[in-house]
């Protein structure tokens, strides 16, 4: 399993690094769950990654098609191995598998080899306000995603394990693996709760707060993130 760590800046992105996170994931927690950084900063953590790990990008959630493929291309053009697109306020089927097609043309547009877009369900908003997570599988795969990521989008609020069991997450990711999708969890998740989402079998855990000195708003530490990783058996270790 590979530990994604989203990072707000080229200076958390060095310490994140220096921890031996796999994937460094560009977003902006003081805008949301998803909540995207600017193109400029997002050139400044690729830069200072420096093709040590692979690069991602939060994209937020969807709008219309126009402005999803136009950030796909954008975002994708910088050299990200896959950007994420959430559906808050969005459980029409049709409008989702119509914005996840318009951010796959938008990576393709890029060039960019391995790009792929992940669609993104919410734990604690699926079904009413958000695409819920079984049918989000089924629509990304038909879509052309590249990965699926079941995600919490309160941060205040409880942890993916309180609102999702274990033995729920990895029928789930069977699912989507069997679909021929990569599956990422996160949601407010801390070290004490990797040993029940490796059992799920998912590809990628992600986390922000566990990385942080003091809060999710605060830095992140390598310190933290090496501690996380350690957590992790994968045969990507460093």
């Amino acid at each position: 399993m590979q530990l994604l760590v989203s990072v707000a800046n080229s200076e958390e992105a060095l310490q994140a690094v220096d921890g031996s996170a796999d994937l460094i994931d560009a977003k902006d927690p003081l805008s949301g769950a998803l909540g995207p950084v600017s193109l400029e900063t997002l050139r400044n953590i690729h830069a200072a990654v420096a093709g040590r790990r692979v690069v991602t990008a939060a994209l937020g959630d969807a709008v219309d098609e126009k402005s999803v493929e136009r950030a796909a291309f954008d975002y994708g053009s910088v050299g990200v191995g896959f950007v994420k697109i959430g559906f808050a306020d969005i459980a029409d089927r049709e409008r989702i598998a119509h914005l996840i097609t318009a951010g796959v043309r938008g990576v393709r547009a890029t060039g960019q080899a391995g790009c792929g877009v992940v669609a993104v369900a919410y734990a604690d908003t699926g079904g009413a306000t958000s695409v819920e997570r079984t049918a989000l599988v089924d629509i990304a795969a038909c879509a052309g995603a590249a990965g699926v990521l079941l995600d919490t989008a309160h941060k205040d609020g409880p942890d993916l394990l309180n609102l999702v069991s274990a033995a729920t997450l990895k029928s789930w990711v069977a699912l989507a693996h069997d679909a021929g999708l990569s599956v990422a969890l996160a949601g407010k998740l801390a070290a004490e709760n990797f040993p029940l989402i490796c059992e799920t079998g998912a590809d990628i855990v992600g986390v922000r707060s566990a990385a942080c000195e003091a809060g999710r708003t605060s830095c992140i530490t390598a310190t933290r993130v090496r501690a996380l990783r350690l957590q992790l058996p994968s045969l990507t270790r460093r």
